[in-house]
């Protein structure tokens, strides 16, 4: 990649992390970057396409950088545990601030609300990946949206990362509660077949009628 490309997307991203969104601008990127504010525009033609290349390029490296840790995940609880570990590394690298602003921003500006959701889309991915694997051979697996739950879990563990920063004992009942349900799916797959079919039974009943 240009030198001159590499160090402007540097920049954005560093600009994010420790000054805000509300602190971008082409002026505030160029400075740090050291290139004159012109070439911000030459290499990218708007500020808002540098912010979505620079947010995409900096999810794509960390999901990347985790893809052989989701590989090596063969049970619930194996992916809860990586869960947390991911949950604190993304916390002090800064990336759960960057996340919390995409989203906030995306609320009122459909570029950013774009970013937002390739952000978000590329962690679904990833998780869906690791559920379909884990439960593929457990009784409930036929009962759940598995993609609807990866996105659940996405963004349960954005607003569980946020919650953090304010209210650090509310985030970890929080996490919490994702063990308690893992052990439920230990219980369900330790159930005989006639309980299995009643638990099924009242499962989709219930859903049918939320739906309606």
């Amino acid at each position: 990649m240009n030198d001159t490309r590499t160090k402007l997307l540097d920049a954005t991203d560093t600009v994010l992390r420790e000054d805000g969104i509300g602190a971008l601008s082409a002026r505030a990127v160029a400075t740090r970057a050291g290139v004159n504010q012109a070439l911000v525009f030459y290499h990218f033609g708007t500020v808002a396409e540098l912010v979505d290349l620079a947010c995409r390029t900096a999810l794509d490296t960390r999901v990347a950088a985790y893809a052989d840790r989701f590989d090596a995940i063969d049970d619930i609880e194996a992916f809860l545990v990586l869960a947390r570990e991911l949950n604190a590394e993304e916390r002090r690298a800064g990336n759960v601030a960057m996340m919390a602003q995409l989203l906030a921003a995306g609320q009122y500006d459909e570029a950013l609300a774009s970013t937002a959701r390739y952000c978000l889309g590329q962690w679904s991915e990833q998780v869906e990946r690791v559920l379909r694997r884990v439960l593929r051979s457990h009784p409930v697996a036929d009962l759940i949206d598995v993609g609807g739950l990866a996105h659940a879990v996405t963004c349960g563990f954005v607003g569980v990362e946020l919650m953090q920063g304010v209210e650090a004992d509310g985030a970890d009942a929080a996490l919490a509660t994702l063990d308690q349900i893992a052990a439920l799916l230990d219980v369900f797959d330790d159930l005989g077949p006639v309980a299995r079919r009643a638990v099924a039974s009242r499962l989709r009943r219930s859903s049918h009628q939320r739906r309606r």
